[in-house]
């Protein structure tokens, strides 16, 4: 008789320690919600809607570059922030993989008038690009990096963790600067 209650108390608690486990991890599924879900509660949309709405407000079109970091990306998202209603607005691309945290990649786009001033102490290395114009490598704080440089009346931030800085070099960046210059779509001379 004690064989029994034994075995079945044995019985109930693994059948309870088992459905613990489960709410336990149907739980920690459910409170990981998914990028596509959070991001467009904090204002992103699609790259290409945020570009549109930044061209629209500024009436003037913008380039991006062709190239990204060599890095796997899982999601790309876009916000255009419009502090004043002005001119004081900026744009900003997120790269990220939801599987590999530390791959993030950020473009931030403001007009030149508006633009983040760099200080001195700051800038890591400078390089020239292959339009002539310079682009200072800066460190922006104890965790980014960042490419900086202007060009067609804006100011481009290419941001990136400093703890991947051993797969994106700054001579990487200077690659994906320079992948703006690439050739317009011509406008049809009859037009």
């Amino acid at each position: 008789m004690a064989k029994n209650i034994f075995l079945m108390l044995l019985i109930f608690s693994t059948l309870i320690c088992g459905v613990n486990n489960e709410t336990i991890s149907a739980n920690t599924i459910s409170e990981s919600r998914p990028f596509e879900e959070i991001y467009p509660e904090i204002g992103y949309k699609t790259v290409e809607g945020a570009v549109k709405e930044f061209e629209n407000h500024f009436k003037q079109d913008l380039k991006l570059p062709l190239r990204l970091p060599p890095l796997n990306f899982t999601h790309h998202f876009g916000r255009f922030t419009d502090a004043d209603g002005d001119t004081n607005g900026h744009l900003e691309l997120e790269f990220i993989n939801d599987k590999s945290p530390e791959n993030h990649y950020f473009i931030f786009v403001r007009p030149i008038e508006h633009k983040i001033p760099i200080k001195d102490n700051r800038i890591v290395e400078q390089f020239k690009l292959k339009n002539g114009d310079k682009a200072k490598f800066i460190s922006v704080s104890e965790s980014f990096e960042a490419l900086v440089f202007e060009r067609d009346n804006w100011q481009y931030i290419l941001n990136i963790p400093k703890r991947i800085s051993e797969k994106v070099s700054p001579e990487m960046l200077v690659e994906i600067a320079n992948s703006i210059d690439y050739p317009s779509e011509k406008k049809n001379p009859l037009e």
